[in-house]
């Protein structure tokens, strides 16, 4: 009975590890002719429209990191949602490269042609990291505990024409870091019951640890808990800023808290160095750096950098709630700042939606900037907008509004991405779209001086010029 016993557990795990394989891979490492956008409505229609839609090929802020930078070869790879064409409205896992040497865009590749299962969901956007010897790794995301992430690597070093399938497993909103020493360290979502927010390691991409639990934050009366994260990575430390969603709602999620560890991940203390222990629980804790439930205020966090010390700077925006157009209240931006002694917070500007979404760079010992989507843009209730350029001098205690960088647009911008190791000439990206009603979405990106190219929508040659679109209006 018991040989019986065992041979049918190695059957099921015979027949499990095949059921998680995609169910299709059929597009792999396929050259797709030119760099279009996904569009997607999350179809949660309110009073004032859809809770949020338009171009998401650079979506989520939680799936980080989306573009790099090869100082070897001087290229900056990056992923992004796809589609085929226009009308279409399936996912296509994608990535591309720009070579700084030459000022040109190469042709990019599908990796995981998701609409072969049905998908349109740009939930499951790629994200990307570069190893030791070069190659590059896109990670796809999963959606819930049904859909898996798949992880990819290239053939070739520095190379987007030919990926591997590797492994895979339970892995939304993936949050992918890299040392040369310790290998990959992988945050990521779990829908244990609601959103769970977990970590692994591995040293090569291919065996990873088991997952370890951050949070699991519940006040008396909550039936679920909930959060989302957002991260960074700074040599061997690792930071985790999220919030929690009051019984398991995310349309309700509130507070930040922050955890760091300078061990990957063997242990972990509060930004002062006071040891906690994981998974958080409670809804008081030592973590717990802004506390907005009391306010009655949501928190929606959009990047996490560090100072010239390595001190966490969190980017994020808080809102009366989660509903589109006047009914959301006003939205205001904020910057929170750990100076070695205590969190800074400057509040510097509003927006039209609480999933305006952008980023903050701080290599700058004297200038910070922010580029976020603050403007009303042309479909002024809709997420996203007009490009904005802020720059704090003081390190974060004050902003001034520095420069104007799209305006007169004809769709939405929005989910302004900063590249790993940015290089100036490909310091920002993001998508377009119309929130209102289905739209091509194209892709741009932003150099440093200034400058907006468009990605080419369609190409005929292997690489190609991206199309000037517009120079920043400095203030």
């Amino acid at each position: 009975m018991k040989k019986l016993f065992n041979t049918m557990m190695v059957l099921l795990i015979a027949v499990t590890a095949v059921a998680q394989k995609p169910k299709s891979l059929p597009h792999v490492n396929q050259t797709v002719d030119g760099y279009r956008g996904i569009w997607f409505t999350l179809g949660q229609m309110k009073k004032y429209g859809d809770k949020y839609s338009g171009g998401l090929g650079s979506y989520t802020m939680k799936h980080i990191p989306m573009a790099a930078y090869a100082e070897e070869v001087n290229k900056t790879f990056f992923v992004y949602g796809g589609t085929p064409q226009d009308g279409e409205r399936y996912l296509q896992c994608m990535v591309g490269c720009y070579d700084h040497n030459t000022g040109m865009l190469q042709k990019p590749r599908l990796v995981f042609d998701k609409g072969q299962n049905g998908v349109n969901d740009p939930h499951d956007n790629p994200t990307i990291q570069i190893d030791k010897d070069g190659h590059i790794w896109v990670f796809v995301a999963g959606r819930g505990n049904h859909r898996n992430g798949v992880r990819f690597r290239s053939t070739k070093p520095y190379d987007i024409t030919s990926f591997k399938y590797i492994n895979e497993g339970i892995m939304a909103y993936p949050q992918v870091h890299y040392n040369p020493e310790k290998g990959f360290f992988l945050f990521f979502t779990r829908y244990d019951g609601k959103r769970q927010l977990f970590y692994q390691t591995s040293k090569d991409g291919k065996k990873w640890t088991k997952h370890q639990q951050i949070a699991s934050i519940k006040e008396e009366g909550d039936k679920q808990s909930g959060h989302y994260q957002i991260t960074n990575c700074r040599g061997q430390k690792v930071v985790s800023a999220f919030n929690r969603h009051p019984n398991g709602k995310c349309d309700g999620r509130t507070n930040i808290y922050f955890i760091q560890s300078e061990d990957w991940g063997q242990t972990w203390t509060t930004v002062d160095g006071k040891p906690i222990e994981l998974p958080l629980t409670t809804l008081y804790n030592d973590a717990l750096v802004r506390d907005y439930q009391s306010m009655g205020r949501n928190c929606y966090i959009k990047d996490v950098n560090f100072d010239k010390d390595g001190n966490p700077v969190i980017l994020y925006l808080t809102s009366d709630n989660h509903l589109p157009g006047p009914e959301g209240g006003i939205r205001k931006w904020h910057t929170l700042h750990w100076n070695g002694k205590e969190w800074i917070e400057s509040q510097f500007t509003t927006s039209t939606h609480s999933y305006d979404s952008g980023s903050i760079w701080t290599e700058n010992d004297k200038e910070w900037t922010v580029i976020i989507p603050s403007d009303e843009g042309p479909q002024p209730l809709g997420s996203g907008g007009e490009i904005v350029r802020w720059v704090s001098k003081n390190e974060g205690k004050t902003w001034k509004r520095a420069g104007t960088i799209t305006s007169g647009s004809e769709r939405n911008h929005g989910y302004v991405r900063r590249p790993l190791n940015a290089n100036e000439g490909f310091y920002a990206y993001w998508s377009d779209g119309n929130p209102d009603t289905l739209s091509p979405s194209r892709l741009y990106f932003y150099t440093k001086d200034g400058q907006v190219f468009q990605m080419p929508y369609d190409m005929s040659e292997e690489w190609c010029k991206p199309i000037p679109y517009c120079t920043e209006k400095k203030k």
